[in-house]
């Protein structure tokens, strides 16, 4: 698959996965094989591990939105640097529904083989994501 295809499968995750909330894209989008190796330890692995993490975050933020900022493909790997927003309405890591809006940005990287993610990594703001939600305090101002 050529590199445009590639970010065109990502491209597609993001918005009928993460945006629609399309469970079945994740069967559509990525292998059987697939690998999320950024779900929480004991987390159920592979896709059905992705779409219970999805769900989880779609509970708690009705109206998730991903604004894709950047889009970068070489060979069989894709680089996505995303903000994610959405406004906590549902109970979400111990943190019950404020009402307020939250934002955070993230990397994904993905390993596409035969048209199909395999592979995917994540490096996301959680601490300010917990911070937004009130769970964790903000960080003190550093001095001087």
């Amino acid at each position: 698959m050529t590199a445009e295809t590639n970010k065109a499968v990502v491209r597609r995750l993001y918005e009928e996965l993460l945006d629609a909330g399309d469970l079945g894209a994740a069967d559509r989008l990525c292998a059987p094989e697939y690998v999320a190796h950024f779900l929480p330890p004991g987390a159920t692995p592979g896709i059905e591990g992705l779409k219970q993490l999805v769900g989880l975050y779609r509970a708690a933020l009705p109206d998730l939105h991903f604004e894709l900022e950047d889009l970068v493909a070489e060979g069989d790997t894709v680089a996505a640097r995303a903000t994610t927003s959405g406004t906590h309405l549902g109970p979400f890591m111990g943190a019950f529904p404020t009402g307020r809006r939250v934002t955070v940005a993230g990397i994904d990287t993905f390993r596409l083989a035969d048209g199909r993610i395999v592979e995917q990594w994540l490096n996301r703001d959680d601490l300010g994501l917990l911070q937004h939600l009130g769970v964790l305090p903000p960080l003190p101002p550093q001095q001087g």
